[in-house]
């Protein structure tokens, strides 16, 4: 059993506070904007200076007296629990040199202007390949030094375990022990492992562990109380082996991806509940649904992604109801069962939301093109689409608890991170996580060349055209990197490009377990790759001098992303580091972007759109889509954020699992 002290740390969870409302919120808003432009940078600029002015000198210290003068640091944060701003710039000078001496790599100014924004709890936007994973090092080295638990999360297991290997050198020069949490860790490695002073991870697994915690203290979440227990009942503290040592610093790594695009679906901890009426239903829904006729008895809102039957198709339902299990017949129930296979008919496409692999269906993150293993959809939708593929039907999940990204950070006493891409979600980043956005300027200066954007009437019309381009950049013996949204759109034109002849290197759900490779390669001459979406984030895309001096890396997106952020992110991987690079959208009017989110009315008016023809209308149209889907998301996230205040009011007795 641990001291009280450390039993103390480990169960204390800080209670986040009630977002503003109304004027509050309008208040809010007001500081955040006064905050970006309070002349944080320059400050933090003028530390940056007296950094260097303290590295002076440094690199003739022998590695013993380096040693014990980060030691000396160390001792400090560690009785200030971390809190000591005047040793900051002394410090970093310190550690930027045993970076140099332990890993080969010194920071460059702008890291370090990144490292001093995230230590001061800020969002650090850095373009891609200014070397943000050196730059979350330095800030966890001082996060570290505090002795409280210290998590950088990542996207992705790869680049948890890269990670924290590639930086244990740095850190045992500093004192301190870095470990890693993966999936396939067992729970005896992931306590030794969150014992670290530093532990790479991912958020998913994170959360997970939490929630695994929070059900493990049996609602006994009080430290004293669970002393005496221990006392009292030492062979029930024995069963109860939790694996977190507590949350304070977390250091977020592509952090919109996390913060903000994948923090609108909860992680939720279930069990296997056996229901064969449920499952017998899913397979006889799916024959009901197979009669219904799209506009006659259920319209599809692309938007909303919901499907609502018209009156004729709840009459149709009713005709229909003696297909089903006799407890499924009632209106309600068969209404919403048939909805449910309708669903997975309409909104939920192979090759999009999920593909199917030794024949089960696998979820893809629709964000980063990966699969999500041991992942389920809720309330008989995961049942519904196996039914529609003709798989065997699975048993149902129980939920045991349950808990949002966005509730989660939100209990670190300290979070901060960085991203290629945070100044256009700057206000819901501030808004929800109190977090300022630190706009950090490029090593060196971009010479991205953005090509003019290609317009087409039809997928057919664009697809040709990508497959030309790509032919021709090839030819030239440049690398092109192709970014698709969905497995189906990036099997499409690899079909396309073998018909042209075309070796290239396809990077999907189906195809991740080679990512970290695939990317790495992506700079090579006359390589081609198609990618999913942000696959691959987190890889550096190098160039050979015969690369760069051909024109460097080419960047195709075959169409706009919901997210302005997503197609900034992806253009971000031409032209990094001072680099040549060009990058080039094509879009067109079948676009799912364009279908769901531009008025039919409108879509019909630019039917004809066909090359150049009316294209200032259409990119109008185009971008008035891509700032809906913004506010849709946004939307998403308030729906999110106004669950968690339910849960907070409402379900007070089920705090200690975190909203079970």
């Amino acid at each position: 059993m641990d001291v009280p002290s450390a039993e103390y740390h480990r169960l204390t969870v800080r209670r986040p506070k009630q977002l503003p409302k109304g004027l509050d919120a309008l208040a809010q808003s007001l500081t955040g904007s006064v905050d970006r432009h309070s002349g944080r940078t320059k400050r933090l600029w003028a530390q940056v200076d007296e950094i260097q002015k303290e590295a002076e000198g440094l690199e003739n210290l022998s590695d013993r007296h380096l040693r014990e003068r980060l030691q000396e640091h160390h001792d400090a944060f560690r009785r200030s629990r971390g809190d000591v701003p005047e040793r900051v710039p002394q410090a970093l000078a310190l550690i930027q040199e045993a970076a140099f001496r332990t890993i080969g790599l010194r920071p460059y100014p702008v890291q370090l202007l990144g490292a001093l924004a995230m230590h001061e709890g800020c969002l650090a936007e850095m373009a891609t390949g200014e070397g943000k994973t050196l730059t979350a090092a330095l800030t966890a080295v001082l996060a570290g030094w505090s002795h409280q638990p210290c998590h950088v999360l990542t996207v992705n297991d790869y680049l948890a375990k890269r990670d924290a290997n590639n930086f244990k050198p740095l850190y045992r020069f500093c004192g301190l022990e870095a470990d890693c949490v993966t999936a396939d860790l067992e729970p005896q490695h992931r306590r030794r492992a969150y014992g670290a002073h530093i532990t790479y991870t991912t958020s998913k697994e994170l959360l997970a562990d939490f929630l695994r915690d929070r059900l493990q203290l049996q609602r006994v979440s009080d430290p004293q109380r669970r002393l005496i227990r221990h006392i009292l009942r030492p062979t029930l503290a024995a069963r109860e082996s939790l694996v977190l040592r507590g949350l304070h610093a977390a250091i977020v790594d592509e952090a919109d991806s996390i913060l903000i695009d994948e923090a609108v679906t909860p992680l939720i901890i279930a069990q296997p509940r056996a229901n064969p009426m449920l499952v017998e239903a899913c397979e006889a829904a799916r024959h009901v649904a197979g009669k219904l006729e799209s506009g006659r008895d259920y319209t599809v809102d692309l938007r909303y992604r919901e499907i609502k039957l018209t009156d004729a198709g709840k009459e149709r339902i009713e005709t229909l109801a003696n297909d089903l299990p006799p407890v499924w017949r009632g209106p309600g129930r068969s209404q919403e069962l048939v909805e449910q296979a309708i669903s997975a008919r309409e909104l939920f496409l192979k090759g999009r939301q999920y593909v199917v692999q030794d024949e089960k269906v696998m979820i893809v993150d629709e964000f980063t093109g990966r699969i999500m293993p041991n992942r389920s959809w809720s309330e008989g939708l995961h049942q519904a689409i196996e039914a529609k593929e003709g798989l065997p039907v699975t048993e149902p999940n129980e939920t045991v608890a349950r808990m949002s990204f966005q509730r989660f950070f939100r209990l670190f006493p300290k979070i901060c991170g960085m991203t290629g891409t945070a100044w256009e979600a700057r206000n819901p980043f501030w808004r929800i996580y109190s977090l300022p956005v630190v706009r950090v300027p490029t090593h060196k200066p971009c010479i991205r060349e953005v090509m003019r954007e290609s317009v087409f009437a039809t997928s057919e019309e664009k697809w040709t055209a990508v497959a030309a381009s790509v032919n021709e950049i090839h030819q030239q013996g440049r690398p092109v990197l192709i970014g698709t949204r969905s497995v189906e759109a990036s099997e499409k034109l690899a079909v396309r490009l073998e018909a042209l002849g075309l070796h290239f290197n396809l990077l999907n759900a189906v195809r991740h377990e080679e990512e970290a490779r695939i990317v790495a390669e992506a700079g090579l001459a006359a390589k081609i790759t198609i990618a999913t979406n942000m696959a691959g984030r987190g890889t550096d895309i190098k160039l050979s001098r015969e690369v760069a001096d051909a024109g460097g890396l080419h960047v195709i997106a075959t169409e706009r992303h919901e997210s302005r952020r997503i197609d900034r992110q992806l253009f971000g991987r031409a032209a990094r580091q001072g680099d040549p690079g060009s990058a080039q959208s094509f879009v067109c009017l079948e676009d799912e972007l364009f279908r769901r989110f531009v008025p039919e009315t409108v879509r019909n008016s630019l039917a004809g759109v066909s090359g150049g023809i009316a294209r200032k209308p259409f990119l109008t149209a185009l971008n008035a889509a891509q700032r809906a889907a913004e506010r849709h998301a946004f939307r998403g996230l308030r729906s999110v954020l106004a669950t968690d205040t339910w849960l907070d009011e409402s379900l007070s007795f089920a705090q200690d699992i975190g909203g079970a």
